[in-house]
């Protein structure tokens, strides 16, 4: 799952890329967690790490071709996996409020 989330996370991201402690943050990993994470990502070609031009310590995650495809190929199984261990537990007239409540919380995200 957190390599699913730190994909979709670029994915949604400017230019599809992010610097390290935004995605650590946003991805809810350490730093050290997430180091780790993209050391694998970045073998397997789905990411690199990009150099910062304004700012020579910081670095990003950025999103290779390949880690686009990956991701639009695991959507389906991440969706069902969701449905399957999650949106299954739940009565029609359930999710329409679960719909609702995250509908009060869609506008502040990100913030």
């Amino acid at each position: 799952m957190s390599s699913y989330e730190v994909l979709h996370h670029l994915e949604h991201s400017t230019g599809g890329r992010m610097r390290m402690c935004d995605l650590a943050e946003q991805a809810q990993l350490s730093r050290s967690g997430l180091t780790r994470l993209v050391d694998r990502l970045e073998r397997e070609e789905l990411l690199e790490r990009c150099s910062c031009e304004h700012d020579a310590r910081g670095s990003y995650a950025c999103l290779t071709e390949t880690g686009r495809t990956r991701l639009r190929e695991a959507r389906g199984t991440h969706l069902t996996v969701v449905k399957e261990h999650f949106l299954s537990r739940f009565s029609e007239s359930e999710l329409t409020l679960l719909a609702d409540m995250w509908e009060r919380i869609a506008p502040c995200n990100g913030c």
